[in-house]
């Protein structure tokens, strides 16, 4: 890519951030809400997912995006949005990483910081997949981070996409649930202990997996 195009990108890119960063009452759930309810019904689900990807390169936080697919879509369906959604943003974030600063970025950092990228190369896919299921670091940050490194995009995408299943599944039933007791279902203390016990199951994840690990 050319020198000058890339610098033009990136400028782009870091002047939306930092927009969206000091604007983010301009992305209000209940007019997203309000918005997607009055739209064709066939195309909620993409602009939904439109939405989703915008968030990821933005830098704009992603939970209450999921809580609302599931109130508006569904358990089920709202997953699968979700996922959707936010494997592609992650995957824009990480190839505008990877196409932009990547070369940069190797050029500047130092020993200590090369050797965890070079760590992180190693484990490649299955560091991915920890990343995903046990969240020490921030979803849209990791995003780019990863861009930094030559992990092949394949295995960026496909890890992606199946390790954030019981994350996004959680998150969205959660926001099913909430709207179930908004309405009063009959079924409502049975939806919401499943919900209460799915998320609990999330938080115990990490702790499982770590200690799966370190075995």
């Amino acid at each position: 890519m050319k020198k000058w195009l890339r610098i033009s990108l990136l400028f782009l890119l870091a002047t939306g951030i930092i927009w969206a960063l000091f604007h983010q009452n301009l992305f209000n759930l209940e007019d997203i809400q309000s918005w997607l309810e009055h739209s064709d019904h066939a195309a909620a689900p993409f602009i939904f997912m439109l939405v989703y990807i915008l968030a990821c390169i933005l830098m704009l936080p992603g939970t209450p995006l999921t809580l609302l697919a599931g109130a508006l879509f569904g358990p089920w369906w709202g997953t699968l949005y979700t996922l959707t959604g936010a494997t592609l943003g992650a995957t824009f974030a990480f190839l505008m990483s990877r196409y932009l600063i990547s070369d940069w970025a190797r050029n500047k950092m130092g020993k200590r910081l090369g050797k965890i990228i070079e760590g992180v190369e190693a484990e490649g896919w299955r560091f991915i997949a920890f990343a995903r299921l046990v969240p020490f670091f921030p979803f849209n940050l990791l995003n780019y981070a990863l861009g930094l490194t030559k992990i092949p995009l394949w295995h960026y995408f496909v890890t992606s996409y199946i390790c954030m299943i019981p994350g996004g599944f959680a998150y969205a039933y959660l926001g099913y649930a909430g709207k179930e007791a908004a309405v009063g279902n009959e079924n409502l203390i049975h939806t919401s202990l499943l919900a209460l016990g799915l998320f609990a199951l999330v938080l115990f994840l990490p702790r499982f997996i770590m200690r799966f690990k370190n075995r």
